[in-house]
C-alpha cells in the first residue's frame, strides 16, 4: 500500500553539465501530471510522462525538472566586428576633425556593452534523453520510497479502526440473537381459548427488527476490508467502495432496530468508518 502524498528528488553532474529533477505527489482522485521542464527538453514532455504512468497510478505528481552547466556559463559573447569598425572610424574621425589628442584603447570597448553579443548556447534536448530519464527515474524510485512509507503508516492506522469495527460487528451479532429470541416468543401460539390479535400485529411489527442478514453482511465487507488492506497493489478506490458497503449495513441495521443497545453500537461503527475514509483518501 502507498500513499498519495511523497517527495523524491535525484541529481546527475559531470564536467558539462548537472541535471536535478524534485517530484512531489498530492490526493487527487485520479492521475494528474504537472511537468516544469526548461526549453532544452520540451521535446522528452510524453516520454517523462510515460514513466511517470508507468509507475503512478493515482494522485496529482509534479515534477521539476532543472539542467544547467556545471562548470562555466551556458552563454557566450560575441563581438560585433562591423560595429566595433563603425565605432573606431567614428572616433578617429572625431579625433581628426577637431585635432584632438590621445590614443585609441581597450578601454574605450569596455564601456560600450553594446558592441558584443550574449548568445545562449543551443543544446540538443533529444540527445541527452537517456540522461534525463535515468535522473526521472531516480527520481520516481525516491518518492515511491517515501510513498511506502507513509502508506505503511496509514495501513496500521486503517488496520487498526478495522479490528475495533470488527468488535462492533460482534457486539451486533449478540444484539441479533438477543432480538431474534424476542421474537421467537412473540411468534409462539397463545394457549387455546386465549388468542390475542394484538401478539400476532406485534410479532409482525417485530420481525422487521431482525438484522441477522445485515450482521452478516456487515462480517463480509469487513473481512474484504482486511484482505484488501493487506494487498500491495493500489487499493484506495477498493477501500472506499467498501467503506460504503459498509456503511450501508450500518445504516439499515440502524433503521431496522432502533433499540439503544443496537443504537449505540451503529454510531460506534459510524465513527470508526468516517476515520478509514479520511484515511483512504490518501492512499493510492
Amino acid at each position: 500500500m502507498k500513499s498519495m502524498t511523497g517527495y523524491g528528488e535525484a541529481t546527475w553532474q559531470r564536467r558539462r553539465i548537472r541535471i536535478a529533477v524534485q517530484v512531489r505527489s498530492l490526493n487527487h482522485r485520479s492521475l494528474d501530471i504537472q511537468l516544469r521542464l526548461p526549453r532544452e527538453y520540451l521535446a522528452l514532455e510524453e516520454d517523462i510522462r510515460q514513466r511517470i504512468r508507468e509507475r503512478i497510478e493515482r494522485g496529482r505528481v509534479e515534477v521539476f525538472l532543472a539542467r544547467s552547466a556545471a562548470h562555466g556559463s551556458s552563454r557566450t559573447i560575441e563581438l560585433d566586428e562591423e560595429l566595433v569598425s563603425q565605432f573606431i572610424r567614428a572616433l578617429r574621425g572625431v579625433q581628426k576633425r577637431f585635432g584632438l589628442k590621445g590614443q585609441l584603447d581597450l578601454s574605450l570597448l569596455g564601456s560600450r556593452p553594446e558592441l558584443f553579443r550574449v548568445h545562449e548556447i543551443e543544446v540538443d534536448g533529444r540527445g541527452e534523453k537517456p540522461l534525463v530519464l535515468r535522473v526521472v527515474n531516480a527520481a520516481l524510485k525516491s518518492l515511491e520510497q517515501s510513498r511506502r512509507r507513509e502508506g505503511r503508516n496509514l495501513r496500521r492506522d486503517m488496520q487498526s479502526q478495522v479490528k475495533y469495527l470488527k468488535g462492533v460487528c460482534a457486539h451486533l451479532e449478540r444484539e441479533a440473537g438477543v432480538i431474534a429470541r424476542r421474537l421467537k416468543k412473540l411468534l409462539l401460539p397463545p394457549p387455546e381459548g386465549n388468542a390475542l390479535p394484538e401478539k400476532a400485529a406485534i410479532a409482525e411489527a417485530n420481525l422487521k427488527g431482525d438484522i441477522h442478514e445485515e450482521v452478516v453482511r456487515l462480517q463480509s465487507h469487513l473481512t474484504e476490508l482486511t484482505r484488501t488492506l493487506r494487498s500491495e497493489s493500489p487499493a484506495g478506490k477498493r477501500v472506499e467502495f467498501l467503506l460504503q458497503e459498509v456503511q450501508r449495513e450500518f445504516n439499515t441495521i440502524g433503521a431496522k432496530a432502533p433499540q439503544l443497545a443496537v443504537s449505540r453500537w451503529v454510531l460506534e461503527g459510524k465513527e470508526r468508518v468516517e476515520k478509514i475514509r479520511e484515511q483512504a483518501q490518501n492512499v493510492e
